[in-house]
């Protein structure tokens, strides 16, 4: 089977992990936590970085950092992994959901406004696969109705927005370092800002949120999301190896397009003149005249040996939401469009030519 991702770990991985060992510093304390919070903060030219659990509690500190809650709003895309709705309703919050753009899969900044009431106090951006969001638009929405902007790069570590790395364009941004993200630290997250109060606030929720006075003692509620020292260890050497990892991924596109171009039953994933994707996932399109759907492509791709992913079901269809849907008037057209043609083939950073070409050769044996 060729896996739809599988991870490459970098060689300084084992030395840094062992050390953790050998010094005996495993869970949430010891150098390798600061080490990779600063080199990651560096990385993206912001001024503060905290570790957390995973992108899920990433997303769910950095809206608890901004002070998010019951009677607020956030506009959050349709497209997107469960984590972002989820979120919202941790901290109390209403999502409200918005339909994306049909090149990109991203929030469609020209329906943001409609979906903004008295109760909006933040917009939530994903880079969808690795594809920049359209931001200045979006960040003028935001400054225009003094919103708070928080960015969810999971899937697009080192992607460009006019030469700025994503996640640091916003007023607070996270990160997921999951087995199959660019970097990874087999679970695990960050938020970033470059806003010293989200910092300081999320460093004290992450930690139980012990009250500055007296440790131990709790005035409100805080979360367990600290990272281990083993994780970070491990997160440090795959940023060393960032752009070695990037390049791959590039590569791998440009293969796959190459040796995909000639099927005219595939649109193949585009990429907007302001950005630099970094193609997490080598997302594709089934057209709506090919002989065979979606579904039917990935039943035969697997029967042949190659794994492959449905795009996000959207939001707004997920039954954990159904209660918080602000309108169920709302149509979301494009959004679920995408979501019932997408598909993403092997995408990992450890995939091989060879594995690519047997891809390519036989989807061709399958679609026009």
């Amino acid at each position: 089977m060729i896996p739809v991702n599988e991870p490459l770990i970098a060689p300084n991985a084992i030395p840094y992990v062992t050390d953790c060992l050998k010094t005996g510093w495993i869970s949430s304390s010891g150098i390798y936590i600061d080490k990779f919070e600063t080199a990651f903060a560096k990385y993206l030219d912001v001024s503060f970085a905290t570790t957390t659990t995973n992108g899920t509690t990433a997303l769910h500190l950095a809206l608890a950092a901004i002070s998010l809650g019951p009677g607020d709003e956030i506009i959050i895309p349709d497209l997107t992994i469960a984590s972002c709705g989820l979120a919202a309703v941790y901290v109390g919050a209403t999502p409200v959901f918005v339909d994306v753009d049909p090149a990109t899969g991203n929030i469609n900044p020209r329906l943001i406004e409609k979906a903004i009431t008295k109760r909006t106090k933040a917009i939530m951006v994903v880079h969808l696969y690795g594809h920049p969001a359209d931001m200045d638009p979006i960040m003028a929405i935001a400054r225009k109705h003094k919103l708070i902007v928080i960015e969810d790069a999971a899937e697009a570590h080192g992607a460009l927005y006019k030469g700025k790395k994503v996640g640091g364009i916003g007023d607070i941004g996270c990160f997921s370092f999951y087995g199959n993200k660019i970097v990874t630290t087999g679970e695990g997250g960050m938020v970033v800002t470059n806003h010293k109060p989200y910092y300081e606030r999320a460093k004290v929720l992450k930690d139980l949120a012990h009250s500055p006075k007296r440790r131990f003692y709790h005035e409100e509620v805080g979360y367990n999301f600290r990272m281990t020292n083993m994780q970070a260890a491990l997160g440090l050497a795959q940023l060393e190896r960032i752009e070695t990892y990037i390049h791959i991924k590039l590569r791998m596109k440009k293969q796959y397009h190459e040796q995909l171009s000639s099927v005219s039953s595939l649109i193949l994933p585009s990429q907007a003149l302001w950005a630099k994707s970094v193609y997490w996932m080598y997302a594709v399109l089934v057209s709506k005249n090919s002989p065979i759907d979606r579904d039917t492509l990935r039943m035969k791709l697997k029967e042949k040996g190659i794994d492959t992913r449905d795009y996000f079901i959207p939001l707004h269809r997920q039954p954990v939401f159904k209660n918080v849907l602000t309108s169920k008037k709302i149509s979301y057209p494009v959004s679920d469009d995408l979501s019932k043609r997408g598909l993403y083939l092997p995408s990992g950073l450890a995939i091989t030519d060879k594995q690519i070409k047997t891809v390519t050769d036989t989807i061709k044996q399958m679609l026009p």
